[in-house]
């Protein structure tokens, strides 16, 4: 075997414990602010995504309601957000941020009608909204969104909770 390639194989090994603990010392909570997880009463995609987005003007993550709510409908027209599982993650991102955000919304009384790809009824919501230059980090917060939403018991203690404090800990341990 080439020597580079030895050299090469063994720095890689050398990173991959940092790499794992990079990944796993990432924390979703560092996105999300405790006022922005709302028990929602909507039932339907629009009315829920403005239900949200209200909460996130009175909250002052945004400062144009309209605009916000144009720029995630806009995105759901492309292709819809929901991506299966129960799950939506409405997003935008726009120069009028400077840093990542995530509002949750768990709808526990009734199913939301998304046109999921799944074609399954939602009941959780993550709008992500942030600056378009950064989609490296956009990428992760996905990527560990993903990974923690494929697993069924994480959802469903995330359905159980009764305060939005005890999620935003939840998350902070996960």
């Amino acid at each position: 075997m080439d020597s580079a390639l030895v050299e090469l194989t063994k720095k890689k090994s050398n990173f991959a414990p940092a790499l794992k603990k990079r990944e796993k010392d990432f924390f979703l909570s560092s996105y999300i602010d405790v006022n922005n997880i709302v028990f929602l009463t909507k039932k339907n995609r629009n009315d829920v995504i403005s239900e949200l987005i209200e909460n996130l003007y009175k909250t002052q993550k945004i400062k144009n309601k309209n605009i916000f709510f144009d720029n995630i409908i806009k995105r759901e027209k492309l292709f819809s957000t929901g991506i299966g599982m129960g799950v939506a993650i409405p997003h935008t991102k726009n120069g009028d941020f400077e840093n990542f955000f995530i509002a949750i919304g768990i709808q526990k009384k009734n199913k939301i009608n998304w046109l999921s790809i799944d074609k399954i009824a939602v009941n959780i919501v993550f709008m992500i909204a942030g600056p378009e230059n950064k989609q490296s980090e956009y990428l992760k917060i996905l990527s560990k969104l993903t990974s923690l939403i494929k697993n069924e018991s994480f959802k469903n203690k995330l359905l159980k909770f009764e305060f939005k404090e005890d999620i935003f800990a939840f998350f902070d341990q996960n």
